[in-house]
């Protein structure tokens, strides 16, 4: 009762703040109520718009801060995107019941943010047919923003945020989170609703990305999605480009169709929740493993009805050790079977290229020459045009192996 008595008072806050007309709100966001929901303090935003987002015409949009259930400083950000079939109340009310829509269910011990794009008409977080060729839509501009000023707000540990979406807020999840990796350490997709947004906002249609527009080393991506769900449509061109752009993916499939519940996505394919990703952060670097041996074939475009489940780099695991002026060391290694439930095979070694990417101190040109060691083995390598090094066709195993880059001399 408590509960449902909390939703009606958002409900109806959120509705003041839309009928009190747009042209009255303004930025930064005002507060327009507080309650408790599942023992946490819940805090309900209202905020007009900003001319340098791009909207045509003024807006007031809501958003949802919810706290961890035990006061923290300097506590991270767990950011949710909502699905079509929700708005931001009901997206948090399916956080009262395990099973419905998981990728909403913030932990306890963070904060969460919980947006929305349905109160305006057209305001999708894939910014629609009219947002193409690699347009920011003014809905990119205002996620961006309004994560920005949560941040500041709470004193949140800003190398600890992620983004979090089902379906269209999937979508949304991909096509907003991968250009903003100074912002996100990584991102979730729960069935991401089609690719388009993340393809154009990426330019994963042209050969490469522009020379004159600078994105910032991506988040960590984790996507799971159905061969069996048409939303799915055009995976095999993502995880095609983000292999060639040496972009981090983990990416799991199966048949489970368009479901959110983790319980019975994880009856397809257990690995879904099995890569630590609310433990990444956002200053350390981190290794990009392509073109792996142990990647399991995909199923798009012509093989839909395949029952069988699979995965892209599910098994890697590394571990950070110094990153200095002059050289990088990090340990690679594949996850044990003793560390890991699952149906799959744990393999025993996997062979991979392995680039690095969120560099903090060393620092290397395009075309820079740079020598690298991994056990007994060891070479130089050229870093690419945006100044990416990769190392290929590495031997990994369950043993940590340090991989060490130096600066040629």
């Amino acid at each position: 009762m408590k509960t449902t008595m909390m939703l009606v008072l958002v409900g109806l806050a959120f509705a003041f703040g839309t009928a009190a007309g747009a042209d009255t709100m303004t930025w930064p966001p005002e507060r327009h109520k507080e309650s408790v929901f599942t023992e946490r303090k819940l805090e309900v935003f209202q905020h007009g718009t900003k001319a340098e987002w791009g909207y045509s015409a003024p807006q007031t949009d809501t958003f949802l801060v919810l706290h961890p259930k035990q006061a923290r400083s300097n506590a991270p950000l767990y950011v949710v995107l909502h699905s079509a079939g929700h708005d931001v109340n009901s997206c948090l009310a399916c956080t009262d019941k395990v099973g419905n829509h998981d990728i909403y269910h913030a932990p306890a011990d963070f904060y969460a943010l919980y947006l929305d794009c349905k109160a305006n008409k057209g305001d999708w977080w894939w910014g629609g047919n009219k947002y193409q060729n690699a347009e920011v839509s003014p809905t990119d501009k205002r996620v961006i923003d309004t994560v920005k000023w949560v941040i500041k707000q709470y004193g949140i540990d800003e190398n600890r945020v992620y983004l979090a979406g089902n379906s269209m807020g999937g979508s949304g999840t991909l096509g907003i989170g991968m250009r903003h990796g100074d912002v996100f350490a990584a991102i979730k997709a729960n069935v991401p609703a089609k690719v388009e947004h993340v393809s154009n906002r990426m330019y994963f249609t042209s050969p490469t990305v522009p020379a004159d527009v600078k994105i910032p080393d991506p988040p960590i991506v984790v996507d799971y999605s159905a061969p069996n769900d048409g939303w799915s449509k055009g995976h095999d061109f993502y995880a095609k480009v983000m292999n060639e752009r040496k972009y981090p993916l983990f990416f799991y499939w199966g048949p489970f169709g368009h479901a959110n519940n983790h319980e019975q996505i994880m009856k397809v394919n257990d690995l879904i929740n099995s890569f630590d990703w609310l433990n990444v952060k956002k200053n350390e670097a981190y290794p990009v493993f392509t073109n792996a041996s142990t990647n399991d074939a995909l199923p798009w475009p012509d093989q839909l009805t395949v029952k069988k489940s699979g995965q892209i780099n599910a098994f890697f695991r590394w571990k950070n050790i110094s990153d200095t002026p002059s050289s990088m060391e990090i340990s690679l290694f594949l996850i044990a079977p003793s560390e890991l439930k699952t149906t799959f095979k744990i393999p025993s070694e996997a062979t991979a290229d392995v680039s690095l990417r969120r560099l903090q101190m060393l620092k290397v040109a395009p075309g820079e020459t740079v020598k690298w060691t991994f056990g007994t083995a060891s070479g130089e390598t050229k870093a690419d045009a945006t100044g990416c090094i990769t190392i290929p066709g590495l031997k990994i195993t369950s043993e940590p192996v340090t991989l060490t880059i130096k600066e040629a001399l």
